[in-house]
């Protein structure tokens, strides 16, 4: 099996002699792992966690150049008809939802989101002067945010993909956050954990790490993908913390765009 970390959430996972893709994203000027759309033209297959802009703001350019089947809920379905001609290859996913691609077996939980915080954004905004980040850049980046986030809304409708392929279980979150009430599967192969929030994140995530006990967590989403309001995350005190807490829990921090094999 192998699995690519793309930057931002972007994650491909290939195995049985399939690939899909989860959350495509080309980062923005300035960003910590720049990427374009060509990196994603060879996918067919895409999986959407949830409808917010660096999930989903460039799942329309690939329905068309690409011709792929997005699977996605109703609200991230309602803003690529927007977008798209003639509506898209969009199949639309729900919590208990399976499928099979392939020999590769999805299963869809109910998920969660993290609240956003207007106070981090803040912090980050005054800090958005900060080494390699060009004024004028960052500007850009703003005015296309502030244009394009009240397009892509959530809407309470984030969900958990669980996939089963060669013998392994893996659990791909698009937020670190967990729905209190679902019962998700407990000791996975590989958890797929986007590590991206305040200054709670280690908290945030050891309470996932708790519940969940995985086996292996790949982390996501640490980078600074959107500047100025984004900044790369220090994954140091969560691998310190897991070291002491759960040492029998293996941490990868992946390289955008080397695949791991696992």
């Amino acid at each position: 099996m192998k699995i690519t970390w793309m930057g931002t959430a972007s994650i491909r996972i290939e195995a049985d002699g399939e690939a899909l893709l989860f959350d495509p994203f080309v980062e923005l000027a300035g960003a910590g792992n720049p990427n374009t759309l060509d990196d994603f033209l060879s996918d067919t297959d895409i999986c959407i966690t949830h409808g917010h802009v660096d999930h989903l703001f460039f799942v329309p350019e690939l329905v068309e150049r690409a011709d792929a089947t997005v699977y996605c809920t109703r609200a991230a379905a309602r803003t690529l008809e927007k977008y798209l001609e003639d509506g898209g290859n969009l199949v639309l996913v729900s919590p208990g939802m399976r499928w099979r691609l392939g020999r590769m077996r999805i299963t869809v939980h109910r998920g969660a989101h993290l609240p956003f915080s207007l106070r981090l954004a803040g912090e980050r905004l005054r800090r958005w002067r900060r080494p390699g980040h060009r004024a004028l850049t960052c500007l850009r980046n703003l005015l296309f945010l502030a244009r394009a986030h009240p397009r892509f809304p959530e809407k309470g409708e984030t969900v958990v993909y669980e996939i089963e392929a060669e013998g392994k279980r893996i659990l791909l979150l698009g937020s670190m956050a967990l729905d209190e009430k679902t019962v998700y599967p407990e000791q996975v192969d590989l958890l797929i954990l986007p590590y991206q929030g305040g200054r709670d994140a280690v908290e945030r995530a050891c309470e996932i790490i708790e519940r969940l006990r995985p086996q292996n967590i790949l982390l996501s989403h640490f980078d600074d993908a959107f500047p100025p309001v984004s900044e790369e995350m220090n994954t140091g005190r969560l691998r310190a913390r897991l070291e002491a807490q759960y040492p029998g829990i293996r941490v990868v921090r992946p390289r955008a765009g080397k695949t791991v094999h696992f």
